[in-house]
């Protein structure tokens, strides 16, 4: 059964992903800023009732 052989496929995958993780990760992660943590409280608000024109 040549699906179960995983020598065509098998090393393209592993190519493939360490041209990923290796290459063009950095790469990406360089453009990407994080958000620093901040100090702010999370601001709750309450919704108001919707009054529907039917009722």
């Amino acid at each position: 059964m040549p699906q179960l052989n995983p020598s065509p496929w098998f090393f393209i995958m592993l190519t493939s992903w360490l041209t990923l993780t290796l290459i063009i990760q950095p790469k990406l992660l360089s453009f990407l800023t994080t958000n620093p943590p901040s100090s702010k409280s999370p601001t709750t608000t309450t919704p108001t009732p919707w009054t529907w024109p039917w009722t």
